[in-house]
């Protein structure tokens, strides 16, 4: 199938060519000879040796020996899927990159979501950057936007990112821990590193352990550059906000899921995508006219610095949507290779330090990671476009190229290919004017380090600034080195003093404020004058920076479990969940065996999870089914303590559990049954339309304001 306007084949068609479907087909060796025997290997007799000759043996095991590729050293643990993105407003007047110019194309794309530290075989749940790379295949070639789920970076130069991962890596003398920051290698270079205090308190945020994949958003980071038909520059940074809003799960879930299930992100982006309900992002810019580069009182150069939202809006211009996932992992999502160099026209560099250091990390990475200079002819890495240069050989070369010619310019091939024009769509750098000394230095606009740092954390609903202290506290409680623990407590004493004095008192050191200059807001500010307006040139609260003003409207694809055992009521078991589906929402059933379950009326529920296979923190709510007989099924002695400890723990988190008909002795021995007031988050059925109030309180995800008292905090 073409495509009509490039006139080039479909991502999904060309991937097509590459496919292969096995089914009703004979075994062959890789040259295509039929296989007659894949059960023994040739011998000289029955009991005999195996002959150097079987060169079906060899070839298969030479195979097998050579399956694994080097994993990346960071993102290696990562999960991804194809889709389209869909232009939904012009930005012609800003860049003549075509697929952001005409709204009538859909532009297939590739995204791969991963975390940073750990290895290939970690969990999903560590406390963690998330990686959020995009491959477009547009009209004009391949375009990388390889992007995080935190906006700014630990580092200003790309020259340090070595010692960072370095220093965030297993410690090298015993290989421990993996998948963790929380060891003294990494806060001995943090507490070093004025830097990335911005960054490491987004860390200890609960932006570092999303509830999905598809529940996180996504940013370039760095600041790119738009060029337009008539060569004007603007500054551009990208976002894609994600339609369901931006959640999270609480630290000690995470480490529980861990557990209970690693893939737990890979499997509920794979599940969403094969249940058709994909996964979509509002994709935005920050546009800034070059002229307006300094009116900032920070560098647009800093990649440890964001444009407040409240000096300059995300202008919603398309939508991302992943909808369809891979026929093979390894193929598509391990062999990807995403590159911050891989341009279209109208899109260009800035002089950001990182990601000029990115641009070449990146291409000699493929190399060593791919083991070739064709990594671009893997199906998945292939441009829409035909490739047509003088490149030739080297290992694993697929295109076959006809002629003599290999070398430009050329008279025997007709001198071609030629270059292209830049009518014709020909590339060419932004002619930005350049001059001065050869240094190694660092802008005087880099240095300040700390406000918005104090910005990120003053804009945390009350919740979010405990959830970041507590982090603080159980990182650095793995650091074994008290001077490590003291420094950095002195560097947060730059963020706000109250959270250094929280964490110090919790981790055994003094608050120390360390000898640097402070620019960020008094710590003793009157936190009622903190409103998102500018006072002497700053913005002092963000709302964009809190999850607690995020979506939460929408039960769509919030996992409810639904707890019963034999003689549950159906009738009004299936009337909720019919409820729930036809909004979106997944229901599962949990049981005290994964045996057919039956139900007061004689049918049948075929159970999800056993109550020991499984845990609340896998899981959105909870709704204890009605039914006198399955309720005493719950509450017998070998189900009893995994009962209450379900609901105490969701209860815990913050979840809404809804005590269906005749559950009041489950709700009666649990921590709910001890609560002082009315809860909006749970919910009995005796409530006035009390189906309504348990759909209600899903969509608002958590009833954090209740969290302190859930756990016992005064």
């Amino acid at each position: 199938m073409k495509n009509e306007k490039s006139g080039s084949t479909s991502k999904n068609d060309q991937l097509q060519e590459h496919t292969t479907d096995n089914r009703n087909e004979k075994l062959t060796t890789n040259q295509g000879l039929l296989i007659n025997n894949n059960q023994d290997s040739l011998k000289d007799g029955e009991r005999g040796a195996t002959l150097l000759e079987d060169f079906i043996f060899r070839e298969k095991m030479t195979h097998f020996d050579h399956e694994r590729i080097p994993e990346r050293v960071v993102h290696a643990r990562g999960s991804g899927a194809h889709g389209i993105f869909k232009l939904n407003k012009s930005l012609e007047k800003y860049t003549k990159a075509k697929f952001l110019n005409d709204v009538d194309t859909e532009t297939p794309v590739f995204v791969r979501f991963s975390t940073v530290a750990g290895s290939r075989g970690s969990t999903d749940l560590a406390r963690d950057v998330r990686g959020f790379a995009v491959k477009f295949y547009t009209q004009e070639g391949i375009y990388d936007l390889v992007a995080n789920n935190i906006p700014v970076f630990f580092i200003q130069d790309g020259i340090k990112f070595p010692d960072l991962v370095h220093a965030l890596k297993p410690e090298p003398d015993h290989e421990i821990p993996q998948a963790s920051s929380a060891h003294n290698t990494f806060w001995d270079f943090i507490s070093l590193m004025p830097e990335s205090t911005h960054m490491i308190m987004w860390l200890m945020s609960d932006r570092a352990i999303p509830r999905s994949y598809r529940m996180m958003e996504g940013f370039g980071v760095h600041s790119f550059k738009f060029i337009n038909e008539e060569g004007k520059v603007h500054f551009v940074k990208f976002h894609f906000k994600p339609k369901l809003g931006v959640h999270s799960v609480a630290w000690p879930e995470a480490q529980k899921i861990s557990g209970n299930d690693p893939d737990f992100h890979r499997r509920d982006l794979y599940e969403a995508i094969e249940n058709m309900a994909f996964p979509e992002w509002d994709f935005g810019v920050q546009v800034v006219p070059e002229e307006d580069e300094h009116k900032f009182d920070f560098d647009l150069l800093d990649p440890t610095k964001i444009i407040p939202e409240e000096l300059v809006p995300v202008e919603i211009v398309g939508t991302l949507t992943l909808n369809r996932n891979p026929d093979n992992f390894f193929a598509e999502t391990e062999q990807i290779a995403f590159h911050p160099g891989h341009i279209v026209p109208g899109i260009d560099f800035s002089n950001d330090p990182l990601l000029q250091g990115r641009l070449f990390s990146y291409t000699d990475t493929q190399l060593i990671r791919l083991g070739s200079p064709n990594f671009h002819e893997i199906p998945i890495n292939r441009s829409l476009n035909t490739v047509h240069n003088n490149q030739r050989d080297g290992h694993m070369r697929q295109q076959i190229v006809k002629g003599k010619v290999s070398y430009e310019p050329n008279s025997i091939g007709g001198g071609c290919p030629y270059q292209a024009m830049i009518k014709e769509g020909g590339f060419s750098s932004h002619q930005e004017r350049v001059s001065g000394q050869k240094v190694r230095a660092r802008s005087e606009s880099f240095v300040e380090h700390y406000s918005q740092a104090k910005l990120f954390y003053n804009s945390q609903a009350p919740h979010e600034k405990l959830h970041i202290q507590n982090a603080f506290i159980f990182e650095l409680s793995k650091v074994t080195i008290p001077a490590i623990r003291e420094r950095m407590v002195g560097q947060l004493a730059f963020v706000d003093m109250l959270l250094a004095k929280a964490v110090a008192d919790k981790i055994g050191v003094e608050v120390k404020p360390l000898s640097q200059p402070n620019h960020s807001i008094p710590a003793d500010a009157d936190p009622a004058a903190l409103q998102s307006e500018e006072r002497e040139g700053k913005i002092l609260i963000s709302e964009a920076l809190s999850m607690a003003n995020t979506i939460k409207n929408t039960i769509d694809s919030r996992v409810i479990g639904f707890m019963m055992t034999h003689g549950v009521n159906a009738a009004a078991t299936d009337l909720l969940k019919e409820r729930l589906i036809s909004n979106g929402a997944v229901v599962q059933i949990i049981s005290e065996s994964t045996a057919p379950v039956l139900a007061s009326d004689g049918q049948t529920y075929i159970p999800d999870h056993s109550l020991s296979s499984t845990s609340s923190v896998c899981f959105d709510a909870l709704f204890v089914c009605p039914g006198d007989e399955s309720v005493l099924g719950l509450l017998k002695p070998e189900n009893l303590n995994m009962t209450v400890d379900f609901i105490n723990e969701a209860y815990r988190h913050c979840k809404s559990i809804y005590f269906g008909q005749g559950s009041e002795p489950i709700m009666s021995i649990s921590d709910v049954g001890r609560k002082k007031h009315p809860d909006p988050g749970i919910i009995v059925s005796d409530d006035l339309d009390a189906d309504e109030l348990f759909v209600n309180a899903i969509a608002k995800h958590r009833v954090w304001e209740f969290e302190k008292e859930r756990n016992g905090i005064r």
